[in-house]
């Protein structure tokens, strides 16, 4: 089974979402990935994350806010993306089997449910087409700007 790791600085927000998104568009799919999120730190699921992501039915009320340490296996990736500028570069070293991706986004954080909508938006397009490619056998986006229809905030 491929190992995803979706990390961000608080993993309260961008990561979370994208996790559920990404978990979401594999069970579409029938595709098998073990799927988690982190933070380079831990704080909680902001409210306005659960807020959004129940609009579309997904629930992010399992998921709490942790950091690399505390996910299970956490040096055994086959893909680890960065959804923020900071965590990309704070992300530790992996093995050279894992496949280091960078995805930003805009936080959401402080903004209207409109501008926490648009990057919901936007991680579904990019989270949908990295496990559809996965499904696929093709290659996975390599950058945020690769990939297809990423609608603007």
């Amino acid at each position: 089974m491929i190992r995803v790791l979706i990390l961000c600085t608080h993993n309260s927000a961008r990561s979370q979402m994208a996790e559920a998104l990404t978990r979401e568009a594999a069970r579409r799919l029938n595709f098998a990935l073990d799927v988690h999120s982190a933070g380079t730190e831990a704080t909680r699921v902001k409210d306005e994350a659960r807020t959004v992501m129940q609009e579309v039915g997904l629930s992010l009320d399992a998921q709490t806010s942790k950091t690399l340490w505390d996910v299970p296996d956490a040096q055994n990736f086959d893909y680890v993306i960065t959804v923020c500028d900071s965590a990309a570069e704070a992300c530790p070293v992996y093995p050279g089997n894992t496949h280091r991706l960078h995805y930003p986004f805009t936080d959401p954080s402080g903004g209207s449910l409109e501008r926490w909508r648009a990057v919901r938006g936007q991680l579904r397009v990019q989270f949908d087409a990295f496990v559809g490619a996965l499904a696929e056998g093709q290659p996975v986006p390599a950058s945020y700007e690769d990939s297809p229809a990423v609608p603007a905030l």
